[in-house]
């Protein structure tokens, strides 16, 4: 059974009735979301040794948070079984902390929490949600991926599931955007596969490559309009993109690649099906994806720059078509001490904007 089952399942064969004879006036929202393998589908036996079980958020208001949250912990802690459906109930390792808005116990697998708290602390942001389009920038995809995967059980008030719905997926120019610089990243490095290559670099020439290969899947999530997963599922979920069906083989053949003419073949292949990709979706930016030599060396590449220019082009909001082409959070850093902290990241991305902005005028 997978673990979004089992959670369903004691919710609405256990916790559900409970709270309703403990807490007969308490309105809330049920779901599971937020961290673990289970909340995207992605769950196994390995995923069975740390803290898999049947667990369910359960969102309250702020003042019946206040009121209630000690008590519907530890009432349920005394009334919950050892286990459900012959799984353990309760927290083995990783156990969760209690915090601003979140009331948790060892002993079991109920979490009340505040849409407030959540909001603020998995993405930083609050119930009106991102300010603008430039601040979407400052959010890492695998938050919201974790914010809006998983399932909603219950939802009495509809609060938890219309903001699911407001951040379902980027807004249209924060997601031309995101596209315009995936292959600005593209174009940056594309040549280099085989410069480093010709001049003996073998292990250069693999490490760019693979660099490009991820540049190619991202793009295609950006394509297919979904939210990139944090790296131990970047594959899986990529695999079940429609787009993955042409460029799985090809990014496959990119890193199998014994030699840099092969891997940059491939690569090639991959940006000229990812171009094609975007003109037959009938997505906006007009231009025809070419791939030739590189101002007359011999390394096949694609007319990315045409590309970028092309998407960045339809980009209706001013601010946003004029931002340096420099991408979102989790296209300038992968480091988890930046990504994992919503506060630090939104700063750090709103300073870099600032002063990049700062610059080009001072240039300009």
């Amino acid at each position: 059974m997978q673990g979004i089952d089992l959670s369903r399942r004691f919710y609405e064969d256990l916790v559900r009735p409970w709270l309703r004879a403990a807490y007969p006036d308490v309105r809330h929202a049920a779901a599971l979301i937020g961290y673990g393998s289970e909340v995207l589908g992605f769950d196994d036996e390995m995923s069975r040794d740390h803290n898999w079980g049947p667990r369910v958020w359960l969102f309250v208001g702020e003042s019946e948070f206040a009121a209630r949250a000690d008590a519907i912990v530890e009432r349920f802690a005394a009334f919950a079984p050892a286990s459900f459906e012959g799984v353990p109930i309760g927290y083995s390792k990783q156990t969760p902390q209690n915090a601003p808005g979140v009331r948790c116990d060892i002993r079991h697998g109920v979490e009340v929490r505040t849409l407030e708290a959540t909001l603020a602390g998995g993405l930083g942001v609050s119930l009106a949600g991102p300010s603008d389009n430039r601040a979407w920038l400052g959010l890492a995809e695998q938050w919201l991926l974790e914010f809006t995967g998983g399932a909603v059980f219950h939802d009495d008030d509809g609060r938890l599931t219309a903001m699911r719905q407001r951040l379902a997926y980027l807004p249209r120019d924060v997601w031309l955007y995101k596209l315009a610089c995936q292959w600005r990243r593209i174009a940056e490095e594309q040549a280099f596969v085989g410069r480093t290559g010709l001049s003996g670099d073998e292990v250069g020439s693999r490490v760019i490559a693979a660099r490009l290969a991820r540049d190619v899947m991202r793009t295609a999530f950006l394509v297919e309009r979904r939210y990139t997963p944090y790296p131990k599922w970047f594959g899986t979920a990529f695999a079940q993109l429609p787009a993955a069906a042409e460029l799985a083989p090809l990014v496959a053949r990119t890193l199998a690649a014994s030699d840099w003419r092969t891997r940059e073949a491939a690569l090639a292949a991959s940006y000229l099906a990812l171009g094609r990709l975007h003109r037959t979706r009938g997505l906006p930016g007009r231009f025809e994806p070419v791939t030739g030599p590189y101002f007359g060396r011999p390394f096949t590449v694609i007319n990315a720059d045409e590309i970028t220019a092309a998407i960045r082009a339809e980009i209706e909001d001013p601010v946003l078509r004029d931002l340096p082409i420099i991408g979102s959070l989790d296209q300038v850093t992968d480091a988890a001490p930046v990504i994992e902290a919503p506060g630090r990241a939104r700063r750090a991305m709103a300073a870099l904007l600032d002063d990049l902005e700062t610059a080009a005028i001072e240039e300009a």
